[in-house]
């Protein structure tokens, strides 16, 4: 079926319903598990509910369902991606379709790192009012039918909810039925989807008419209270923040003020200016969206993407609160989910370009600092996947090292850790360096949830032991360890704890000599893993029950 599979190629494809009947008519259907989320979602801390003010991204791009749709990847060159997930809290996918279900290799990416994704409800001209007709105006019955039904598609795909974005003139009728349809919804979907969550569009007024407000007030106020959250409009003054603060009362992190990254109509900044915008938003403790910031492919151009969305994120890094990691093991080697050739054990396996999202690794902070510091995707080598994390900086006169810092973590230390590195210095003179790990901690009573600024600083400052020999037991597990190659050299340490809370995994670059001069380095991670040492000896699950159908051999 064409909804399913690429007509010319029969790869399985994302897709999205068109109208009331597609929406209605859905159910499971065994052409479509190509599309069910494969990845669970990653627990972080804070968790989504704390009342620190958060960011959402609204993905909008070309109509999209563009190279993303092929589910098991495609051979686009310099596709688009996103991996600054650290920064952010929840990922949307918008298009113009009635129905979007988010594609899932995005799914998949966000979920990896602890991130969820919407899907989108759209109605709009015409053909939106005479759909909100059929399904509002026509009572209790019309509506509930609508909302479990999205409810089931989320549930079904795993994904976690939905932007609801009703931009059509509403009859009286259908705008009675709008508060409750969107409370039956916001039910069915937190029933159906554990940490699900519906966020309305600000466009509707409580009287039906489509009107802007770049605010929550008294108008909107009603659709607000029906649900998890508002998403304003983009032509907003500090004024509107003001009213907005005020009314939102406790539930101020609920509102996502919209910032429009290409700028369209009267907005404080967009593009490289966006933080103009964020630092006001934050000024009055209120979530951000961002929206489309695939401007930065789009508008700047595909050939220096990765260099340019660095820049973007990195210039809004000031207010975007981190998010941490609370669950061992952690094992990267950083791929983007994309790259110009596929590498394994540090060799070139098979040269060309390839997409596939699905297998984006989880992702670091991306720490850079003007001149000093800057961290960014390699395609040119890797260890394993597309890409390393190339890490480039300078170590200031008379210091002997830096720390760069690659994950926050949130959670109690085990007693003992298992550290694994995968690491190639560029440039003239390598020998000149030494690269490990440091882990930092804090005494188990302080680990706080709530806001990261108010987090005390590390108390202790660990360098763990670099293991020359395996333990028995480990060495299979552990393989990579001792068999660096093809200019990779690989490194085991071991770290014993105590009563503590890890705090920061960084990458330590050390001199063997102070110099007077600063000193540059470049170093590529191919790959770090942090384990606990004691559930290392647990035998891995079996697969069970496997089957296998539809084949075709060629």
């Amino acid at each position: 079926p064409a909804r399913y599979f690429d007509t010319k190629t029969t790869e399985p494809i994302s897709f999205f319903l068109s109208g009331l009947e597609e929406l209605l008519s859905w159910k499971p259907d065994s052409n479509g598990d190509f599309n069910i989320c494969s990845v669970p979602l990653a627990k972080r801390q804070p968790p989504l509910h704390s009342k620190r003010p958060r960011t959402l991204v609204c993905h909008d791009m070309r109509g999209g369902y563009i190279e993303d749709r092929f589910i098991q990847g495609s051979a686009t060159r310099n596709p688009y991606v996103f991996y600054h997930w650290r920064y952010i809290d929840i990922f949307v996918y918008f298009s113009h379709h009635t129905v979007t279900i988010p594609p899932v290799c995005w799914t998949n990416a966000a979920h990896r790192n602890g991130v969820p994704v919407l899907g989108t409800f759209i109605t709009e001209w015409t053909d939106g009012e005479k759909l909100c007709e059929a399904f509002l105006a026509g009572g209790e019955e019309a509506y509930r039918a609508v909302s479990e039904q999205l409810a089931r598609i989320a549930q079904h795909y795993r994904f976690d909810g939905w932007l609801v974005n009703l931009e059509n003139t509403l009859s009286a009728a259908a705008v009675r039925n709008l508060a409750p349809f969107l409370r039956h919804l916001t039910a069915e979907v937190h029933r159906a989807v554990p940490g699900g969550l519906v966020i309305w569009y600000d466009s509707i007024l409580q009287n039906g008419t489509l009107k802007w407000q770049n605010e929550l007030n008294e108008e909107n106020r009603v659709f607000f209270d029906a649900c998890d959250g508002l998403f304003t409009n983009y032509n907003w003054k500090e004024e509107h923040l003001e009213r907005t603060r005020r009314l939102a009362g406790s539930r101020h992190t609920d509102v996502y003020v919209g910032v429009d990254v290409f700028a369209r109509g009267e907005v404080i900044g967009g593009g490289f200016d966006t933080d103009k915008s964020l630092r006001l938003i934050r000024q009055y403790g209120l979530s951000a969206a961002i929206f489309a910031p695939g401007w930065v492919y789009e508008h700047l151009g595909e050939e220096n993407f990765l260099q340019n969305e660095n820049k973007f994120w990195g210039l809004l890094a000031e207010y975007l609160p981190t998010h941490s990691i609370c669950t061992l093991p952690l094992a990267t080697s950083f791929s983007l989910g994309m790259g110009t050739s596929r590498f394994l054990a540090g060799k070139e396996e098979e040269v060309g370009p390839w997409y596939d999202l699905s297998v984006q690794e989880i992702q670091p902070l991306y720490p850079e600092h003007e001149g000093r510091l800057s961290t960014s995707c390699f395609l040119q080598d890797a260890w394993c996947g597309g890409s390393s994390l190339r890490v480039q900086g300078t170590i200031p006169p008379g210091e002997e090292h830096v720390a760069i810092r690659l994950f926050s973590f949130q959670m109690p230390a085990p007693p003992k850790l298992f550290l694994t590195l995968l690491y190639k210095m560029e440039g003239p003179h390598p020998d000149e360096f030494t690269v490990s790990l440091e882990v930092t901690t804090w005494d188990s009573g302080t680990c706080l949830e709530g806001n990261i600024t108010s987090l005390p600083e590390p108390n202790g400052r660990h360098h763990p032991r670099f293991l020359p020999a395996l333990p028995p037991g480990l060495a299979k597990l552990l393989a990579t360890c001792d068999r660096g190659s093809s200019g990779w050299t690989s490194r085991c340490y071991e770290l014993e704890l105590q009563d503590c809370s890890l705090r920061d995994l960084s990458l330590l670059v050390s001199v063997h000599q102070a110099s007077p001069q600063e000193t540059p380095f470049t170093c590529l991670l191919g790959e770090v893993r942090v384990l606990d040492a004691a559930s290392m000896g647990a035998s891995p699950p079996q697969v069970q029950s496997l089957t296998a159908s539809q084949f075709w051999w060629q």
